[in-house]
């Protein structure tokens, strides 16, 4: 396997510790967003979803040039 390749697994499997950490830790708190997030409009999610893409990308690129 690749450099690179390793990284991405590895990057998957990070997300998803830290989202099962997430949800072991505070699962009331998580049905609640998930409860909000049914109930607000598309449009908006849409543009939280964009805003959360940039972010990270934006710190990929912050944490990548040290």
């Amino acid at each position: 396997m690749s450099g690179f390749a390793a990284f991405i697994f590895i990057a998957f499997a990070m997300i998803f510790v830290i989202e099962g950490l997430i949800y072991a830790l505070f699962p009331d708190t998580v049905r609640k967003m998930m409860a909000y997030a049914i109930m607000m409009p598309v449009q908006q999610l849409r543009w939280f979803g964009m805003a959360m893409a940039a972010t990270g990308l934006g710190m990929i690129w912050l944490f990548g040039n040290f």
